[in-house]
């Protein structure tokens, strides 16, 4: 299915700033469907017809359109409000339910003004099965719900000013609150007084001034005088962002809207909602990312020691097969570590590990025996990895470029090539060089070599893949391995 942009694009003429607007009302109409309890559709000119570009469903009452609508054309004698609503610039609404799929649906048609034009038509379809005598939220939620449809129509709402930051709520069910034109309190829903009761209301709110009750309970004195001044802004008629204030050690969510009805008084509709739960676990896995890569920090310390150790213990050595063997142990310890470094300092369990690769290749070439260290490039890149696959990847790859620089080359001026593909959730890795080649009647599965043995391991093993070592075409070496990224269960 096509997105809004692209089917306003495709199938109309509007220009950006009316295309801007369409698509903030499309950001924020979920709250005018939930205090509606109808679907909007949205629909725009498209020649001979009118075209649906745009759906949203109420979580407040039942759907009058179980099917997605997007996409549908109807022709203008078939939408009445519609047609109405556009040529004679006013909100429509039909005498008679229309049936549809055994529904019965109330059709209401509201113009949407840009710029001084009518730019877009808003269905407003209610399902009427499950109509009955409504309750004082119900009013309260339909009448702002009428007051933000008459702000469409007069091209008021969304406001220029609001931006798309108000997108991420607080959502009616949540908690609403109305005010009138002198910030006191003419309605609060159950779910606002229970917001308020956890932040020290203990009284109704009804007739109160509700900047003054909130800003006498909060913890700071400065998110007092900051939600009065936003509840200020939207009894002026202006969009504030919303904000977080916190008392008791609770917190809850506020944010103020203007209501400006061309047919009725000025209100502001304050939507509240408590998030102390949300924020108490958000700071519980800070807490714990915190941990971890300290945790992480302290591995990388730890293994530096040993390597350093062992680094001081191979200086010791007269026997070269044993200084060799810990210079080794050193090597592997040292690529684990540098993956526990860049974990210390990531914000999740995964690492950038061309970083880690392009660290490793210096320290790796210059260490190895032969007659010099080889010229190694990375082409492509490995991306994001998991923690889990990069420290084995990255031992493992250290031990091909060891023995790489070691061993295929019979004199100075050698190259090496990592080149790392990605495919889905799949990684492969080619470890080319243009050596002396591998012997001959050589096989990886009964090579004695401690190096290879290790890399096998982890390939196979740790990260359940796959590795071939062959010739490579035009002389030297290939190795190719072949891992999932997904974790293994």
């Amino acid at each position: 299915m096509s997105t809004l942009s692209e089917l306003l694009t495709e199938h109309s003429a509007l220009d950006a700033s009316a295309t801007d607007h369409l698509l903030r009302l499309v950001s924020e109409w979920q709250l005018i469907a939930d205090l509606s309890f109808a679907d909007l559709l949205l629909w725009i000119d498209a020649g001979e017809d009118l075209l649906c570009v745009a759906q949203v469903r109420p979580t407040t009452a039942p759907t009058s359109h179980p099917e997605d609508v997007v996409g549908q054309r109807r022709g203008r004698g078939e939408q009445f409000p519609m047609d109405a609503a556009w040529a004679e610039d006013r909100i429509v609404r039909e005498g008679d339910p229309t049936w549809t799929d055994r529904l019965a649906v109330r059709l209401e048609a509201v113009p949407v003004r840009h710029g001084g034009h009518v730019v877009a038509s808003l269905s407003r379809d209610t399902n009427l099965s499950t109509a009955r005598s409504p309750s004082s939220l119900e009013l309260a939620y339909l009448r702002s719900g009428d007051d933000l449809c008459q702000m469409v129509a007069a091209g008021l709402f969304p406001a220029p000013d609001a931006g798309y930051e108000p997108m991420t709520g607080p959502r009616a069910g949540d908690g609403l609150i109305r005010l009138d034109a002198d910030g006191t309190v003419a309605y609060a829903s159950p779910n606002a007084l229970s917001a308020y009761r956890r932040i020290g209301v203990s009284a109704d709110l009804v007739g109160s001034e509700l900047a003054a009750v909130t800003r006498s309970l909060l913890t700071s004195s400065s998110d007092g005088a900051e939600l009065a001044a936003r509840i200020g802004a939207a009894l002026a008629g202006r969009s504030p962002l919303r904000i977080e204030v916190e008392a008791r050690g609770a917190t809850v969510l506020v944010r103020a809207l203007p209501l400006r009805p061309p047919q009725g008084q000025p209100a502001v509709l304050v939507l509240v909602r408590d998030v102390t739960d949300l924020r108490r676990r958000d700071r519980q896995l800070l807490s714990k990312d915190a941990t971890i890569r300290e945790i992480h920090h302290r591995v990388k310390n730890n293994l530096q020691t040993v390597a350093a150790l062992l680094r001081l213990q191979a200086r010791r050595m007269t026997e070269p097969a044993a200084r060799f063997a810990l210079q080794e142990s050193v090597r592997r310890v040292s690529s684990i570590a540098l993956v526990h470094e860049t974990l210390a300092i990531s914000l999740d369990e995964s690492v950038d590990f061309d970083g880690i690769l392009d660290r490793l290749v210096p320290t790796v070439t210059e260490l190895a025996g032969g007659p010099g260290p080889p010229e190694v490039r990375r082409e492509g890149s490995f991306g994001v990895l998991p923690a889990e696959s990069a420290t084995p990847l990255a031992v493992a790859l250290t031990e091909l470029l060891h023995n790489a620089a070691e061993h295929a080359f019979d004199a100075p001026g050698g190259h090496v090539v990592v080149r790392p593909r990605r495919s889905g959730q799949r990684l492969a890795v080619e470890v080319t060089d243009d050596g002396a080649g591998l012997p001959a009647g050589f096989s990886l599965e009964s090579s004695k070599g401690l190096g290879l043995q290790i890399v096998r391991a982890l390939v196979e093993t740790e990260l359940g893949g796959t590795i071939t070592m062959a010739g490579a075409p035009g002389g030297g070496t290939r190795v190719r391995m072949e891992v999932p990224l997904t974790p293994r269960s």
